[in-house]
């Protein structure tokens, strides 16, 4: 529980400062999920309001971040000097295939990585994001979020915490079609396509499922580099 608030500073601003010190120490590394308010309520004794307030400090800190619906995430601060993308480097198609070879490089094996390391809880997150991704499909959505829940939930597979940091730091903008093509799409040609990403997110799971580690990457890389074809064949205006 926090002591008593002091006059020169708020209860919130303390209890962000506790839970800012927790994401600098790793015990919340970045692009995992902080406790949800009513643990943080429990835990410090303070009301809803405070947590509120707490978070919105972080997030101003560049700490947090609160993907609606999912729940808010701890961030890198941006002081430490990790490598970064800004928005402004990935607006423009070119920058959009330019990450995209970014990332073929480190999620291959990132996957490779997570094939070998992957825990049963990992498993089961993976399976959830390729559950939400299919239930968005069907929904017309365009399924931004569960595409880059399950990118995430690779990178956490992966056991090490710069590949958590590398997704948390580019956040769902890492998904081209939130940024190049942000509306909802329940167009066949737009149905087709995220059925066939959902495919491929399938073939890197069951590889990761088997422990099957040149699969993995092999299905990685496939994956990706059929997202960078794409958006160069102007297919879809998106991966």
């Amino acid at each position: 529980m926090l002591e008593p608030r002091r006059k020169t500073r708020t209860l919130s601003a303390e209890l962000a400062d506790t839970l800012g010190q927790r994401i600098r120490n790793q015990e919340y590394p970045p692009g995992t999920k902080l406790p949800k308010e009513m643990d943080i309520m429990e835990e410090f004794g303070v009301s809803r309001t405070v947590v509120r307030e707490a978070i919105s400090h972080l997030q101003a800190a560049g700490m947090a971040e609160t993907r609606h619906g999912i729940g808010t995430f701890a961030l890198l601060p941006e002081d430490n000097g990790f490598f970064r993308v800004h928005p402004d480097q990935i607006s423009t198609l070119r920058d959009t295939i330019a990450l995209l070879e970014l990332r073929i490089g480190l999620e291959t094996e990132a996957a490779a990585l997570a094939a070998t390391r992957r825990t049963d809880e990992n498993l089961s997150k993976m399976l959830r994001a390729l559950t939400a991704f299919k239930a968005s499909i069907e929904a017309g959505e365009n399924a931004v979020q569960a595409d880059f829940q399950f990118h995430t939930e690779i990178a956490l597979a992966t056991q090490n915490n710069h590949f958590i940091q590398f997704m948390a730091l580019l956040g769902e903008r890492v998904i081209p079609r939130s940024r190049l093509n942000p509306n909802n799409d329940s167009s066949p040609a737009r149905q087709a396509y995220l059925q066939r990403v959902h495919q491929e997110h399938e073939s890197i799971f069951n590889a990761i499922l088997n422990q099957d580690v040149d699969a993995a990457r092999a299905a990685s890389r496939t994956h990706l580099s059929n997202s960078r074809e794409r958006l160069r064949m102007g297919e879809i205006n998106a991966k």
